[in-house]
């Protein structure tokens, strides 16, 4: 009886690390679509860092005013992974959409032709934002293009590597793409 208190307990804060991990340090999303191209392919399980900008506290929904621990800024270039805007909106827990940082604050973007400076924390005064924009020139793609400069709050972080890739549409033991395996980004 005492070993197996021991192993449910062993059992238990091996969890409890597991889940303190995933909300803090890594977390792994599939992808779903082509708009990153040929970057990362659909089927491609990609590992985002939460700590790469700073961890984020609070924000809305929360009891605290948002915040970053370690704050770091999105370096232009970068693959990042984001809360889409269009469901938090409604306060609704919706997908996790991934571009490439275009343009950062003050920066000034031409979509459509039209010249916009992407705000910053000084015009804002609660965060700065971030253009985002996926590989594909399709204008349908869920990026800055179609929803505005990004905040800062809804950045998860940044993607690090493909951990593992399999083809769309294969059973589970079928469609492995062996070389994407523990690819960095």
């Amino acid at each position: 009886m005492r070993s197996l208190l021991r192993f449910l307990l062993a059992l238990a804060m091996a969890m409890l690390l597991m889940m303190f991990v995933r909300a803090t340090g890594f977390t792994v999303f599939a992808v779903d679509g082509e708009a990153l191209q040929p970057t990362l392919l659909e089927g491609d399980r990609v590992m985002v860092n939460r700590w790469s900008y700073g961890l984020r506290t609070g924000g809305q929904g929360s009891l605290f005013s948002y915040g970053r621990l370690c704050r770091q800024r999105v370096s232009r270039g970068d693959l990042v992974a984001f809360d889409d805007p269009r469901t938090k909106a409604d306060g609704g827990t919706g997908g996790v959409l991934i571009c490439r940082c275009v343009a950062g604050p003050g920066d000034t973007v031409s979509p459509e032709g039209q010249p916009l400076v992407v705000p910053s924390e000084q015009d804002c005064a609660d965060c700065d934002y971030y253009w985002l924009e996926s590989l594909s020139p399709d204008s349908t793609a869920l990026d800055s293009r179609l929803l505005g400069p990004i905040s800062e709050q809804l950045i998860i972080g940044r993607v690090m590597a493909v951990v593992y890739s399999r083809e769309p549409g294969h059973g589970l033991f079928g469609g492995w793409r062996g070389h994407r395996t523990f690819m960095p980004l």
